[in-house]
Formats: C-alpha cells, sequence, structure tokens
C-alpha cells in the first residue's frame, strides 16, 4: 500500500512561493462542504483567488455563487446546464462558463491553479480528483469515494504527480493532526498504538434493526450534529460512511482494519483520537463545523481563522463513547470485510450509490440498503483495479447488479 500522509512533507515551500495570491478551484461548489470552502477563502482573499467553481447541474444555486464570487470560470458537468446559466449571467460578468464532464478534468488540472477542494459526492467525482492528483496539485480530499473506489490508482497517481493530498473530512483531518510528522506516513514508526475513528451514530443510534425498517428519507436525513447532503446523510445513518472512512484511512496512513477501532461518540465534539504504546492518547476538538479542517488544508502547515466558534467545554458538559452497533447497523460489518477483498470497496461504493439513490426515491427501504450491498459483495468477483478503466469497469458492474438486486427486492416485496 502506498503511503499518502508522507507526501505533504515534500511541499512545505507552498508558502515560500512569493506573495502571489494561490489559485483555488472548488469541485462541487454547491454542495455543504463546497459552501463552506468559500466562506473559508472569503475570510482570506489576501491568500487565495477563487479560480473555479463547479456543479453539476444545480443552476440556481450556481447562479447565485457566480454572482457572489466572481470567479474566473464556472463549470457545469451538465452542458445544457452549462447553457442556461450562461445565458442567466450578466453581459458584463468576468466570469467564463464552461460545461461537461472534461471540463471538470480540464480545470482541475490547469496549469495556474495551485489548490483543488475536491468536494464532488460520490464517484462522479473521480476524474477530477484524479487529475488533480495527476497534475501535483494541493489536493484537499473532501471526496472519500474517489479513494474508496480507486485506492491503489489513486495513491499512485498521487505519488507519481507529487501532489500534497491533505485530507478534509474531519475526522482524517484530525488523525492527520494528531500524528507526528516525523512518522512519514507511517503511524507505527511513531509509536502509534491503534488509531479511534469517531462516529456520531447517526440519527437512529439506539435503535433496533426491527426499528429500522419504517425509516423514511426524510428521518434518514435529519442528522443531529451536521449539516450534509442527502447522500451522505444517509451513510451516516446507515453507518456506511464509517465503513468509507475506515478504507480511506487505511489508504491515507498505510494502516490495515486492525490498526483501527471505530468508537461511537455522538456530540461530535472530538473528531478522532490516535492512541500510543507509552499510554497517552491525543485527540482533536472542535465544534462540528467543516470549515476547521477546510482552513486547516488550505493553510498547512500554518493555521488561519475558519470563521468557527470556540469550543465552549463546560456548556458541552460530557463526552460519551459506545461501540458501534453491528446487528443493526451491518454496513459498517460489510466494510470491513470488503476492505480485505481485492476490489472489494469499489463494489461496496458502487452498491451503496445506487442502493441510497432508490432509496431516497422511495423505491427501496432503509433496510434494503445493506441487503444490496451484501449482495453485491457476494455476486460481484473481482480483483483489485490496475488502471481507471478497470475501476470504472467494476464500478458499472457492480451498479447493474445492485439494480438487479433493487428490481427483485420490489418484486418480491422484501425491501423494506
Amino acid at each position: 500500500m502506498v503511503c499518502a500522509q508522507r507526501l505533504p512533507f515534500l511541499h512545505w515551500d507552498y508558502f515560500l512561493q512569493g506573495t502571489d495570491l494561490k489559485q483555488v478551484v472548488v469541485l462541487g461548489a454547491t454542495g455543504s462542504i463546497g459552501l463552506s470552502t468559500l466562506d473559508v477563502l472569503n475570510r482570506h482573499a489576501d491568500r487565495f483567488t477563487l479560480h473555479t467553481i463547479t456543479a453539476y447541474r444545480s443552476v440556481k444555486k450556481m447562479l447565485e455563487l457566480v454572482l457572489a464570487y466572481e470567479p474566473v470560470q464556472a463549470v457545469m458537468a451538465c452542458p445544457d446546464a452549462a447553457e442556461q446559466l450562461a445565458s442567466l449571467l450578466p453581459a458584463q460578468s468576468p466570469t467564463r462558463v464552461l460545461g461537461g464532464e472534461q471540463a471538470l478534468v480540464d480545470v482541475a488540472s490547469a496549469s495556474e491553479v495551485d489548490v483543488v477542494m475536491a468536494a464532488i459526492v460520490g464517484f462522479a467525482g473521480l476524474r477530477p480528483t484524479l487529475a488533480a492528483a495527476e497534475h501535483g496539485k494541493r489536493l484537499l480530499l473532501a471526496n472519500k469515494e474517489a479513494l474508496v473506489s480507486a485506492g491503489s490508482v489513486f495513491m499512485e497517481a498521487t505519488r507519481a504527480g507529487g501532489a500534497t493530498l491533505l485530507p478534509i473530512d474531519s475526522e482524517h483531518n484530525a488523525m492527520f493532526q494528531c500524528i507526528p510528522a516525523n512518522s512519514q506516513g507511517r503511524p507505527q514508526s511513531a509509536g502509534v498504538e491503534k488509531i479511534l475513528l469517531t462516529a456520531s451514530g447517526g440519527p437512529f443510534r439506539g435503535r433496533s434493526r426491527s426499528q429500522l425498517v419504517a425509516v423514511t428519507p426524510e428521518q434518514a436525513c435529519a442528522h443531529p450534529n451536521w449539516s450534509m447532503g442527502r447522500k451522505i446523510s444517509v451513510d451516516s445513518a446507515t453507518l456506511l460512511n464509517k465503513g468509507l472512512e475506515l478504507a480511506e484511512a487505511c489508504w491515507l496512513f498505510d494502516c490495515t482494519p486492525d490498526d483501527i477501532d471505530v468508537v461511537v461518540h455522538p456530540q461530535s465534539i472530538i473528531h478522532s483520537l490516535v492512541r500510543y504504546h507509552d499510554g497517552s492518547v491525543l485527540a482533536q476538538l472542535g465544534n462540528p463545523d467543516m470549515r476547521t479542517p477546510i482552513a486547516y488544508g488550505l493553510s498547512w502547515p500554518e493555521r488561519i481563522d475558519a470563521g468557527v466558534s470556540p469550543l465552549d467545554l463546560v456548556s458541552v458538559a460530557k463526552l460519551d463513547f459506545e461501540a458501534p452497533d453491528l446487528d443493526a447497523f451491518p454496513c459498517l460489518r460489510l466494510a470491513q470485510e470488503a476492505i480485505t477483498q481485492p476490489g472489494g470497496m469499489c463494489v461496496l461504493n458502487a452498491a451503496n450509490e445506487v442502493a441510497v439513490a432508490a432509496f431516497l426515491d422511495g423505491q427501496l427501504g432503509f433496510t434494503g440498503i445493506d441487503n444490496v450491498i451484501a449482495h453485491a459483495l457476494e455476486e460481484v468477483s473481482s480483483r483489485e483495479p490496475e488502471n481507471l478503466a478497470a475501476v470504472e469497469a467494476l464500478d458499472s458492474r457492480a451498479r447493474a447488479n445492485a439494480e438487479e438486486r433493487i428490481h427483485k427486492l420490489k418484486r418480491d416485496r422484501r425491501g423494506v
């Protein structure tokens, strides 16, 4: 497994290259991570210039962002949406509008760009995120699916391109802050005994399996601590998100699943912990606000204001911890197993994306999500993909299997 964490330490000259403003691309600007990134960038106009923002087809939201921030470019992955956006902009707008998925790849790899925030949700973000890695950008990775689905391919591209890879998920950003720089990407060399990956437990923490049968999309998307998009909110509700993060941590920190424990921490104040052989445990704490890891990724190795309120431990009063319930939430167990299978996480991620979309569309019950994933892992044989084409082929096979399973569950009336 290629080590990721050592990569940032090749680029200490990031803020020593003169006084030029850093040109930033935000992939997935209309989502919660994208909007938080724009907020942080707006606070530091003396350091960063917004080069490009992208979206899929949210024309109304994109129009508001273009008018507010006036980026150099705006990209809509849907060509029709790009045409609509261009027609709505005033004639004097300084923003150039581009359309199509190739445009996402082009802006992520453009020579004048310094920083790429990869915040496109799901497998759709793989190609532009991979392009940023291949072209040596400072890559702020919020799109965990790209790394999960194409781990070896992605890490090799990062190494070969000389990219600076910085994790933006609050949990992995916390790990990065708690593991010393001299570990050179191998926490064990710095005396790390165990990484503790925290989980909020989602909106259904404490419920039994039978109590989850009638869960609605609206209930699943009502996260108690975080403001997130619908897909990632459902992933949090099933604990599948922790499975994706477990795989991501293995790639980022050159670990195995045995090196990482998942701990449910409902307050979401401690974002992850690192336990050392001498008995010490280091933790990164903060209010549940994604602007903190975003600001750290943008400014590392420095720290800048993120606009986040200080943590008041007195008002928090207590911090609770418990083990995850793998019987009620088997998606985490499925991910733990898939990590050990060649190509398993690519299959799991693809099946999950299809199943979650079906659940949100009312075509599949909440407890049918893990049914679809388990079936895909059992039926879709694979080996570790060696290139992008192989990753995309495996992803397509897993999606087809998931679609077939959903149709069967609907016919049998067992998809609830």
